[in-house]
């Protein structure tokens, strides 16, 4: 999953808001801790928080895609293992089945509608030959 980097269009309107404010009065103070300065300081916060959520976020980004190199990487040189494996001691081998293969003789080649119906066929034989 994708995620979006993050804006804020709270910080955009107090952005704006601050800026009409500045006009009215540089030291503008409202009382009770309510002042230009407090709100501005407020949109600093705000926006470095989002900055370094941004950037986080692009660092997760950098590292899920090494990490998909990583696994293609890997499930490569797997491969080339169980293939090491198969040419030195055979497809056959109980060493092929222990590096994680499957044997050749323990392979189901037909399909399962015909195993059924071999199987059907097999049951009826029986059932005739006890009657």
């Amino acid at each position: 999953m994708v995620r979006k980097r993050q804006i804020s269009r709270v910080l955009q309107k107090a952005e704006l808001r601050a800026a009409g404010l500045q006009k009215i009065d540089p030291n503008l103070d409202l009382g009770n801790g309510i002042s230009l300065k407090n709100f501005i300081e407020q949109i600093e916060k705000l926006r470095s928080e989002i900055d370094a959520y941004n950037k986080a976020l692009e660092l997760i980004e950098t590292l899920q895609v090494e990490i998909k190199e990583l696994e293609k990487e890997l499930n490569s040189i797997s491969g080339r293992i169980l293939l090491g494996v198969a040419v030195k001691y055979g497809k056959d081998s109980c060493e092929y089945m222990m590096a994680g293969g499957v044997r050749t003789s323990d392979r189901i080649r037909k399909s399962r509608k015909t195993r059924l119906k071999r199987i059907a066929q097999q049951k009826l034989a029986q059932s005739n030959q006890t009657v």
